[in-house]
C-alpha cells in the first residue's frame, strides 16, 4: 500500500506540473491542437445549447459532424454542465486528476499478468512518463481512449487466465468504448481474437467462446454508431471521418509528396481541393464540407493507389513511423508529435517557487523522468524478449496490442499520442525486465522471480 501511495503521489505530481506547463501554453499550437479541440467544443456546446442532439445527426448534410465520434463531446458537455465553465482549463482540470489514478490500470495489467514487483515498477514507470503526463494533462480524446484500451487489455488477460466470458465481454466492451472518442482502436478486437485463438494450452471451447465474448462486446458499442452512420448519410463509416484524409496526408509527409501530388496538414490539403475543385475564396469550404464522405473516400482511393504500386517503399515508410512513435529519448522526428517534457522548476513553477526546496524537488523530478525515458525501450526490448521466453501465451494477449499500434497503426499518418496504449503496454514489458534484476540482486542464486498464483499461463 505504501509504494501505491508513493507512485500515485508521483504521478499526481509529474501530471500536476505538466498540466500546469500546458496551460501556460494552450494558445501556442505546438503544443495544443486547439484546431481539433475547437471542433469537439463547439459540439459541447451546441448539445448544452439544445442547438444539437446528444447522438443523433440531423442534418445529412453537415458531414464535419461525423469527424470525430460523439464520445468526447458528450463528456465535454457533462464537464462544462458540472464545472458551469466552457472551456479548455475546466477539461484539464478533470482529465489529469483522471490521468493520474490510470497509473493504477497500469499496475493491475502488471500484476495480473507478471508479479506484484513488475507490477508496481509499470506503475512507476508510467507515473514518471513524460509522454503519458503530456497527454494526460492536455484536453483531448487521446489518453481517455488509452484508458479504456488499457483496462480492455487487463480484462483481456483476466478472461484467459480465468476463461471466463464476461471477463471477455467486458473487454470488446472496452474497445467498444473507446471507439466512441476515437476509432483507432476499432480492429483491435480482431487481433485480439487471434491471439486467443493461437493460446494452445486452452481448449476450442473456450477459445471460440472467449473470441465470440469480445467481439459481441465491441459490437454492443460500436453498432450504434455505424447505424446512426448509415442512416444519416447513406454510407457506412464505422465510427467517424479521416481514415482517407490520414492516408493521404500521411503520403504528403513523405519525401516523394509532390510526386504523389500530396501535401500534409488540414489547412493545405483543403487549398489544394479549393483550387481543384474552383471553390471562390469567399466561399464556405473545409475538411470535409461540403460533401465531406466523398471527399474523404477519394483521399483514400488516390493514397491506396499509390501504396499499391509502391509496397516496398511504403513499408519504409511504415518502419520510419513506428520509430517515429517510438522514439521517446533525444529531438523527436517531424510529424508525430511531442513525447513530452522533463518537469523543471523553470518550466513548471511560478517565478516565486523557482528557487529553495520545491524547487530542487520539482528537478529531481525531472531527472528521473529523463533516466526513466531512455531507459525505457532497451529494457521493454529486454523484457519482452524474457516474457515471449517465460510467459508467451499470457505476454501474447500484450504483443498483439502492440503489433496492433505498431503494424495498422502506421498505414496512415499516425502520432505518439495515438499510440499511448502501446506506451502502457512498453511500461509492462520494461517493468519486468527491472523485476528479473531486483530479483537477482536480492537473490544471486535465483534466475527468474517468482510468478505469483495468479499469473500462471492459461492451462
Amino acid at each position: 500500500m505504501l509504494a501505491l501511495f508513493f507512485i500515485l503521489a508521483i504521478a499526481f505530481c509529474v501530471r500536476g506540473l505538466t498540466m500546469r506547463f500546458i496551460r501556460d501554453h494552450l494558445s501556442d499550437p505546438a503544443w495544443f491542437q486547439s484546431g481539433s479541440y475547437t471542433v469537439v467544443h463547439r459540439q459541447a456546446m451546441n448539445i448544452l445549447d439544445g442547438k444539437a442532439s446528444i447522438f443523433w445527426i440531423d442534418d445529412p448534410a453537415q458531414t464535419e459532424a461525423a469527424i470525430y465520434p460523439p464520445g468526447y463531446p458528450m463528456s465535454l458537455a457533462a464537464i462544462y454542465g458540472i464545472s458551469e465553465e466552457r472551456s479548455a482549463v475546466a477539461t484539464q482540470r478533470v482529465q489529469w486528476i483522471l490521468d493520474s489514478l490510470s497509473v493504477l490500470l497500469v499496475i493491475g495489467l502488471g500484476v495480473t499478468t507478471y508479479n506484484w514487483t513488475a507490477g508496481l515498477v509499470a506503475g512507476l514507470f508510467a507515473a514518471l512518463s513524460p509522454v503519458l503526463a503530456l497527454y494526460g494533462a492536455t484536453p483531448s480524446a487521446d489518453s481517455p481512449t488509452a484508458w479504456l484500451v488499457v483496462a480492455g487489455v487487463w480484462m483481456l488477460v483476466l478472461a484467459c487466465k480465468r476463461q471466463q466470458l464476461g471477463w471477455a465481454i467486458c473487454a470488446g466492451i472496452a474497445v467498444g468504448a473507446s471507439c466512441w472518442l476515437r476509432i483507432n482502436a476499432l480492429l483491435l478486437v480482431v487481433f485480439w481474437v487471434f491471439a486467443i485463438l493461437c493460446l494452445r494450452r486452452v481448449n476450442w471451447r473456450s477459445r471460440l467462446l472467449l473470441s465470440g465474448g469480445i467481439v459481441l462486446g465491441a459490437a454492443i458499442l460500436v453498432t450504434p454508431l455505424m447505424i446512426r452512420n448509415a442512416i444519416a448519410f447513406r454510407a457506412f463509416i464505422p465510427a467517424g471521418l479521416g481514415m482517407g484524409t490520414n492516408l493521404w496526408e500521411g503520403l504528403g509527409e513523405t519525401e516523394r509528396a509532390a510526386e504523389f501530388g500530396a501535401v500534409y496538414g488540414d489547412q493545405a490539403l483543403v487549398e489544394q481541393e479549393r483550387a481543384a475543385m474552383g471553390v471562390l475564396a469567399d466561399e464556405r469550404f473545409g475538411l470535409y464540407y461540403p460533401d465531406g464522405v466523398r471527399r474523404d473516400r477519394e483521399r483514400g482511393r488516390k493514397a491506396l493507389s499509390v501504396i499499391a504500386r509502391h509496397p516496398v517503399w511504403y513499408s519504409g515508410v511504415m518502419v520510419g513511423r513506428m520509430w517515429g512513435i517510438l522514439k521517446l529519448a533525444g529531438e523527436p522526428l517531424p510529424f508525430y508529435g511531442s513525447s513530452g517534457i522533463n518537469v523543471t522548476s523553470r518550466k513548471c513553477l511560478p517565478p516565486n517557487w523557482q528557487m529553495g526546496t520545491v524547487a530542487v524537488a520539482v528537478n529531481l523530478i525531472g531527472m528521473a523522468q529523463s533516466v526513466a525515458r531512455h531507459l525505457l525501450l532497451p529494457l521493454a526490448a529486454i523484457g519482452l524478449s524474457l516474457a515471449a521466453f517465460r510467459y508467451w501465451p499470457v505476454t501474447s494477449l500484450l504483443f498483439a496490442t502492440v503489433l496492433y499500434y505498431l503494424v495498422p497503426g502506421t498505414i496512415a499518418h499516425t502520432e505518439i499520442r495515438y499510440a499511448l496504449p502501446l506506451h502502457c503496454i512498453l511500461t509492462v514489458f520494461a517493468a519486468l525486465a527491472v523485476s528479473y534484476v531486483l530479483l537477482f540482486l536480492l537473490n544471486r542464486h535465483s534466475v527468474a522471480p517468482a510468478v505469483n498464483r495468479h499469473s500462471a499461463a492459461p492451462s
